[in-house]
């Protein structure tokens, strides 16, 4: 169960944090018990949808179910990448280097429904400019009405880290279909979570390092596009919070989508086409939808081989699909290219072969529609070759030595987990 297992994580990270003597292991350590919590009550609140839902369908209300004649459209993926963040330092401390030297540690929170990834922590001081995020994140299962919520938590750096103990546990039993055992366990850590540390104040108990919410954003599938593009930012901080930085208000990241229809076959199979009105000459093709078209080849071999199509039919958000009534099984496609309208015509063997690709174009037609602009070409999700440590390479950074990298943090976190 993945509440189960955000409670054993969130717990390795409370011991973990108990036992840390360095400053990074503990502000790796708050950050991933801010992000177990986020996880848990996202959780949370998708099983209790779950259980409203089973409740109306149980008193037989049909509030929530699809209308009649509705396509839903398909899922796809969303990748974030290159998030980039200005500071606005003012000109006596960036350029003169004067005033108390203010540092923090920030990281980012990405939550996309109940999916929820965080980035590598970052240290920020006078001498950068700009918050750099080099992480890439992929949500997949992701429809076209998604929202990207991205939090930017930020945690005073002091020079004197003194450990602590992480709070005290609360439990009580959950009850319900879940057993006595993992209700406990999953309602202490909603109640520490709840009383300990809220999402949007960051704190995780008393001795720790506490992350606060410095600003946030919300994406959608307006926001997507094939390159770098900037986006405002909303400030929940005033400049005389400790966790304050100088941010400009706003943000540039890489945000790209890959709905399915776009990256995998949506039917296949063997069928006749006309070539031309005038000559009216038919041909058995093996065609595959998918993408902007329909490629049609002589075999399936010649797929197989990726010969060239012998026929390509463009499919476009604004193609009309008419299906033939009568005896005859064909369907006919209607596009416009270059200013002209353009028909093909597809003729199937049976009824239920007709209907099969008449529905998967209306389907793919809707798809695109949806997606928007996510269809006009394959977009390219960029991953990272390598994660890269939280040191920065400025050393006014750090003055001590032995830092953790997010690897090998990762693997203690884990170990301990599977401990408790």
């Amino acid at each position: 169960m993945q509440i189960e297992r955000e409670v054993r994580m969130r717990e390795g990270a409370s011991k973990l944090l108990a036992a840390c003597s360095q400053r990074e292991q503990a502000l790796e350590a708050s950050k991933s018990l801010l992000t177990c919590n986020a996880r848990t009550l996202a959780l949370l609140s998708q099983l209790q949808k779950m259980r409203k839902a089973q409740i109306l369908q149980r008193v037989g209300s049909r509030s929530d179910e699809v209308p009649s004649g509705h396509i839903i459209p398909c899922s796809g993926k969303v990748a974030l990448s290159d998030l980039r963040i200005p500071l606005m330092w003012k000109d006596s401390e960036y350029f003169k280097h004067k005033g108390e030297l203010h540092r923090c540690a920030v990281f980012c929170l990405l939550q996309c429904g109940t999916h929820i990834h965080d980035t590598d922590l970052v240290m920020v001081d006078r001498t950068l400019t700009d918050i750099c995020f080099e992480d890439t994140v992929i949500f997949n299962d992701v429809g076209p009405g998604f929202e990207l919520r991205v939090e930017l938590y930020s945690s005073c750096v002091v020079e004197e880290f003194c450990p602590g103990a992480a709070g005290p546990r609360r439990m009580s039993c959950l009850g319900g279909s879940m057993g006595c055992s993992s209700g406990k366990k999953i309602r202490g850590a909603f109640r520490s979570t709840t009383i300990y540390g809220s999402i949007s104040s960051g704190e995780v108990g008393p001795g720790g390092p506490k992350y606060n919410l410095l600003a946030h954003t919300t994406l959608r599938i307006d926001h997507v596009q094939d390159g770098f593009k900037t986006h405002d930012l909303l400030l929940d901080s005033t400049e005389d919070s400790p966790f304050w930085l100088p941010l400009y208000g706003n943000m540039c990241c890489r945000l790209v989508a890959q709905p399915l229809c776009m990256i995998q076959p949506v039917i296949s199979g063997q069928l006749k086409v006309k070539l031309g009105e005038a000559l009216k000459c038919w041909a058995n093709v093996y065609s595959v939808l998918g993408g902007q078209s329909i490629l049609c080849y002589q075999s399936q071999e010649d797929l197989e081989s990726e010969d060239k199509p012998l026929l390509v039919i463009a499919i476009r958000k604004d193609t009309l699909v008419c299906v033939s009534e009568g005896e005859s099984h064909n369907i006919h496609i209607s596009t416009q290219l270059q200013g002209q309208d353009v028909t093909y015509t597809l003729t199937m063997d049976t009824p239920e072969d007709m209907q099969r690709w008449a529905q998967a174009l209306w389907q793919h037609i809707n798809n695109m529609n949806q997606w928007k602009q996510c269809c006009d070409h394959l977009m390219k999700i960029e991953m990272q070759s390598c994660k890269k440590s939280i040191t920065v390479k400025q050393g006014s950074l750090y003055h001590q030595t032995g830092s953790v990298t997010p690897a090998s943090y990762t693997q203690t976190l884990a170990a301990i987990s599977r401990l408790v």
